[in-house]
């Protein structure tokens, strides 16, 4: 079983790097696979807690060397819920990366666990429209939510603004699903491509 790795972050960083400077992306240093994955980065600032600045990624299994270039760059640039991460921010970013395993239905909407399981929440509204979303197993346990209140902010990021009535949530059709992950921040990037490599990457915008 493959498991997120210091390697793929690296990749990620090299591959905003390389957005910003026009540079070629060094190759990948990790076995190639296909997993659903997602790519988040986090911005720190003055030693506070870090702050998210973009997460997007698959639930459909992905080649790991192009769905990592992918997303590194969509979850960074095109989250519609931040501006595009500038060449200025990345000395602050930490970046996690992230590969799914496990899916299996749950029992009902609250058969899952904090801090291990991620969950896909798909339901019908009363309006018969389609919804879904999903939160990484991490997402609960750092909010500090409870089951019900995970369950209920899935509901609004899933864009359905009316009532969550226990007629609602009985509806739910819940996938868990367990991931394995690898945090990297910028400092330890840059330590890892001078000491492998011999060189600090540059940051330099592109003409």
């Amino acid at each position: 079983m493959v498991s997120a790795s210091k390697e793929m972050a690296v990749y990620c960083f090299d591959t905003l790097v390389a957005h910003h400077t026009g540079d070629v992306v060094p190759p990948p240093a990790f076995e190639e696979g296909y997993f659903p994955l997602f790519v988040t980065w986090k911005k720190v600032i003055n030693g506070g807690e870090p702050r998210l600045r973009g997460c997007i990624g698959t639930l459909e299994a992905r080649c790991l060397f192009s769905g990592f270039k992918d997303y590194a760059l969509t979850s960074a640039l095109r989250d519609r819920r931040f501006p595009p991460i500038q060449a200025k921010e990345i000395p602050y970013l930490e970046c996690t990366v992230s590969i799914l395993t496990n899916y299996e239905p749950a029992a009902h909407y609250l058969d899952w666990e904090i801090g291990k399981h991620g969950m896909i929440l798909e339901f019908i509204d009363p309006d018969n429209a389609r919804r879904s979303a999903t939160y990484l197993p991490e997402v609960a346990a750092q909010e500090g939510w409870t089951k019900l209140e995970t369950m209920d902010s899935l509901v609004r990021k899933a864009g359905y603004m009316g009532s969550i009535t226990e007629s609602l949530r009985r509806r739910f059709r819940v996938t868990r699903y367990q991931s394995s992950l690898y945090t990297m921040h910028y400092v330890d990037y840059v330590a890892y491509v001078k000491r492998t490599r011999g060189v600090l990457p540059l940051l330099g915008v592109r003409c």
